[in-house]
């Protein structure tokens, strides 16, 4: 069973930028697919952004595009979240996830089904 362990959060002023990475262990990221989601307190998890296994295809919601990248090294096992121009609306926790099956193309949010546990992020007015 995969392990992912999300890095990177903090508190930033709005206009401010964070990058988060998410790693794995006890198994590979190189054939799946990756995801960001993020849940603040008294709201559903929302999805963030997604990309294929080769690393070209990305997703991403509607309240961050334009504003995050999602990335991946799949030599390094990691997966990364770019966030620039960050506003308190961002503010929540974020966690990765695996797909559960092999994939070829970006994967859609019925495509994953488990999530580490993330890491916060505080964006201040």
């Amino acid at each position: 069973q995969v392990q992912l362990i999300e890095s990177g959060g903090g508190f930033v002023q709005a206009g401010g930028s964070l990058r988060l990475s998410c790693a794995a262990s006890g198994g590979t990221i190189s054939d799946y697919g990756m995801g960001w989601f993020r849940q603040a307190p008294g709201k559903e998890r929302e999805f963030v952004a997604a990309i294929g296994p080769g690393g070209t295809g990305t997703r991403y919601g509607d309240s961050v595009r334009g504003r995050f990248t999602i990335s991946r090294d799949n030599a390094k096992n990691t997966v990364y979240l770019q966030m620039n121009s960050l506003k308190p609306e961002d503010t929540a926790n974020y966690s990765c996830s695996r797909t559960r099956r092999r994939t070829i193309g970006i994967p859609t949010t019925a495509d994953f089904s488990s999530w580490g546990q993330g890491t916060q992020v505080t964006v201040s007015s």
